[in-house]
């Protein structure tokens, strides 16, 4: 699953799972724009992947702004001369059960989940399609496809997220250009460190592997689907997390 000499962009790639998926695609020989608003933790990715000899760059943008994204995408293009992998990996909560949900909390999780996934693939698509080539991968979730108590904004913008990935793997699967999703289910990140020992007994006992998952659990699975050892797979969504949800 080597991706010597590819171009990817990762967002949301200052830290956990973004940060897990940088390092993971440069040591299968990608080198990596970082993109997120963290220019500090930004540079410590990039750190990381010049560590095990790849090129990489910190570029701050917000997702949510076209121009932001659109100057992303061109300054990739202008520093490296090609766009071969896109990881769409930024993602924001603001948890609430929905009669205290407030209209800006549902605003910005739907502008940045689901408008920066929009953003960012439409900004790379014309030069995939001018090279016959490209790889994006979309960051849904387990709660996309199940839901969950008090995060009715995410689990809306994840399942969003599905649906736009099969259209545009429909739409652009001709020019050589595969569009998945990988959905991860609890994974061991700030998000869930922030949860009581009572509330992940519980949890647990929900997940048949009886463990919450690591980045590299997802990052190893973006690999697998950016590789050319998935080529003939387009539209689908893989889910890692631990047999939570078996669909």
């Amino acid at each position: 699953m080597s991706l010597e000499g590819k171009v990817s962009i990762v967002t949301g790639g200052a830290q956990g799972i973004g940060q897990a998926i940088a390092e993971c695609l440069a040591r299968a020989g990608a080198d990596v724009a970082v993109v997120d608003l963290d220019t500090a933790r930004c540079q410590e990715t990039v750190e990381r992947v010049q560590k095990v000899g790849r090129r990489a760059m910190a570029l701050k943008a917000n997702v949510g702004s076209w121009p932001d994204v659109k100057g992303m995408a061109d300054q990739v293009l202008k520093a490296w001369g090609r766009t071969d992998i896109l990881v769409n990996n930024a993602g924001v909560t603001r948890d609430s059960l929905l009669v205290r949900m407030r209209e800006e909390d549902w605003n910005v999780v739907i502008q940045v989940n689901v408008t920066g996934t929009f953003y960012c693939t439409k900004a790379v698509l014309s030069t995939m399609s001018k090279q016959r080539y490209g790889r994006i991968v979309n960051m849904a979730s387990v709660v996309g496809v199940m839901g969950n108590v008090g995060q009715a904004n995410y689990a809306a913008s994840k399942a969003a997220v599905i649906g736009f990935t099969k259209t545009v793997a429909r739409e652009y699967a001709s020019r050589n250009i595969t569009v998945n999703a990988v959905a991860p289910g609890f994974i061991d990140t700030a998000m869930t460190q922030g949860l009581t020992p009572e509330v992940k007994e519980v949890l647990l006992k929900q997940i048949p592997i009886g463990r919450l998952g690591q980045p590299t659990d997802v990052a190893e699975a973006v690999r697998f689907l950016v590789s050319d050892a998935a080529s003939y797979l387009t539209g689908q969504v893989l889910h890692v997390n631990g047999g939570l949800h078996m669909g």
